[in-house]
């Protein structure tokens, strides 16, 4: 119960200070990785996971299958071929070139092998708008840009998903051969579509309706109904969370309206708890270790160089004009997708686990500081822009 008590004084704070947060360089998901360092192991020692401990490990896992729905949710299979060749771009060719050239530079700097390496590249490749709130949301930001960086958001941590789950069966994570990891995939896709599909159906026939109260909580008993049985038929849950979430927003547009505010607070919720569970892990042999300079060089070189280049060779030949092709360009933020499954990676057993997790977390805490920080900044170079 302290982790609770820890968690919800946080939070209060975090609500007391969100105003400011929106209006200047404050950031509320640096807050939560800050009081998670000072409350684990490395500091007061309040919050102590270890490896064996099943309850973290179910609790990334739920925190993923939640982003994941929620972030399927967030884009239809119409309004995506409406707005495709932007988000295409960065998807197709933008995302590729970020997972290998970030595994290449993991292989050169790291002396890790390819498997190491490409885990390393596929967890570090989605990002997250969250952490960049102020241009997904903000009017003066354009539309089209604040479009393509929510839809690659939205979609990319499904696209990375699969060769997660592969570099984790090679890398000796995970039981079992590729043919079964496949069969996990297909079938957690195809439970993901179905079940929504059907309980979409049936509320459309003249004997069910739902009630104003209880629309948000259609899509929620959804959701759990495929975490069950993907759970119950060894599925992969994470697949069939996005395939649910894509077909609810395909299928039943009025779903996604109704949930959109509930799953965004729970969503939010878990990414608050995720960060404070992640900067509890990051103890002081983190800090003396991780962060040598070539750890340094490393996290400056994904964040800087990586992504800014492969986005920026995604976006040539574009309508987007210079500043929108550099805000596009730097903000890849990591965020709440890659926190969990650098939890998932801390929970396995593999040999270097220790040296994935700290690469992965100080690439993530530096991108949430500087990502997070500069929001704002850039909403207000646009809208100076404009002036």
């Amino acid at each position: 119960m302290v982790a609770v008590g820890i968690f919800g004084v946080t939070l209060v704070v975090a609500v007391l200070l969100s105003g400011l947060a929106g209006r200047s360089v404050l950031s509320l998901a640096v807050l939560f990785l800050g009081v998670g360092f000072i409350s684990g192991d490395g500091m007061l020692g309040a919050i102590s996971f270890d490896q064996s401990n099943k309850v973290m490990a179910r609790f990334a896992e739920f925190a993923l299958f939640s982003v994941l729905f929620t972030d399927g949710m967030r884009v239809g299979l119409r309004e995506l071929a409406a707005t495709w060749h932007l988000p295409g771009r960065a998807l197709l060719l933008g995302m590729p070139l970020t997972l290998i050239g970030t595994a290449a530079l993991a292989y050169l700097m790291a002396g890790l092998s390819w498997a190491e390496a490409l885990l390393v590249g596929a967890v570090l490749s989605p990002t997250d708008p969250v952490f960049a709130a102020a241009i997904v949301g903000r009017e003066e930001v354009p539309a089209r840009l604040r479009r393509l960086l929510n839809v690659e958001s939205g979609l990319n941590d499904g696209l990375a998903l699969p060769v997660v789950l592969a570099m984790l069966v090679a890398v000796g994570a995970r039981e079992g051969s590729m043919a079964i990891v496949l069969g996990e995939i297909v079938l957690g896709i195809a439970l993901g579509v179905a079940i929504p599909w059907m309980a979409i159906r049936l509320e459309q026939t003249r004997f069910f309706s739902a009630a104003r109260i209880y629309e948000p909580l259609h899509a929620f008993a959804v959701g759990l109904v495929v975490l069950a049985l993907a759970s119950l038929t060894h599925a992969n849950e994470f697949l069939a969370a996005f395939a649910a979430g894509v077909t609810m927003a395909t299928v039943g547009p009025q779903l996604q309206e109704a949930f959109h505010e509930f799953g965004e607070i729970v969503t939010e919720l878990l990414k608050l708890a995720a960060l404070l569970v992640f900067g509890a892990l990051i103890s002081f042999e983190f800090l003396t270790h991780a962060t040598s300079l070539a750890g340094f060089f490393f996290a400056i070189m994904v964040l800087v160089v990586v992504r800014p280049l492969a986005l920026g060779l995604a976006l040539l030949g574009s309508a987007l004009n210079w500043r929108e092709r550099v805000a596009a360009a730097w903000f890849g933020p990591k965020g709440f997708a890659s926190v969990v499954l650098g939890l998932m990676i801390w929970n396995t057993r593999i040999p270097r686990r220790d040296e994935l997790f700290h690469m992965i977390a100080l690439v993530i805490v530096m991108s949430i500081t500087a990502h997070s920080s500069t929001d704002i900044l850039i909403a207000r170079w646009f809208q100076r822009g404009k002036e």
